[in-house]
């Protein structure tokens, strides 16, 4: 069976409701960064999504290819992850994001620049922007937000006031931002339906 990362780490991707204390490991992805609506047809955001999955696909798939990858297992491509800078604004135009996909252990840094090049050269996508990103995000609430993006706030609102009811509160960085795993893929789910993972990196008070 293929290694799933949902499955094998259920405190990072299948959290509660309902807000929830966790410490979360450093974490290696694939990521781009970009600014700009999410939503726009053809804009930033959706190219920064395709190339990511050109490479995790491309590693992926490379047991079939000529490239031999050591420690090489076969993987579930884990969900899609954001972290958003300014969130809270309301002029998507303006949105500063880091569009992630988790990377497997095996593959360095050696392993992901060739993947960039296969990717770009099978899939005829720009792939420069591409890096490896080691996110240590520590202590932090998160909760299962159910419904559409837009309704998010009161998610948000409901981990503020669990954070101020036990003693914590948001800390948020250039480094520390917030966090969203879409577990959903809206292209399949309805909107009142989808499963986003919202995360805030907190500290004592």
């Amino acid at each position: 069976m293929p290694f799933d990362f949902k499955k094998e780490f259920k405190t990072i991707y299948q959290p509660k409701t309902k807000p929830e204390i966790i410490t979360v490991p450093p974490i290696t992805y694939a990521a781009v960064r970009g600014e700009g609506d999410p939503n726009e047809e053809g804009g930033a955001y959706k190219s920064a999504v395709g190339v990511l999955y050109g490479i995790l696909y491309t590693i992926k798939m490379s047991k079939r290819g000529e490239r031999a990858i050591d420690g090489c297992f076969d993987f579930v491509v884990p969900p899609l992850e954001g972290f958003w800078e300014n969130d809270a604004c309301n002029d998507k135009k303006l949105f500063r994001w880091t569009s992630v996909l988790r990377l497997p252990d095996f593959v360095t840094a050696e392993v992901f620049e060739w993947a960039k090049a296969e990717a770009a050269r099978k899939k005829k996508i720009d792939c420069s922007k591409a890096e490896m990103l080691t996110v240590d995000e520590g202590l932090c609430v998160q909760s299962m937000h159910i419904g559409s993006y837009d309704s998010e706030p009161q998610t948000v609102a409901a981990m503020d006031a669990f954070l101020a009811e036990n003693g914590y509160a948001n800390d948020f960085t250039d480094k520390r931002l917030h966090h969203e795993i879409y577990i959903s893929d809206p292209n399949k789910c309805a909107e009142e339906k989808r499963k986003t993972i919202i995360r805030h990196p907190i500290c004592v008070i």
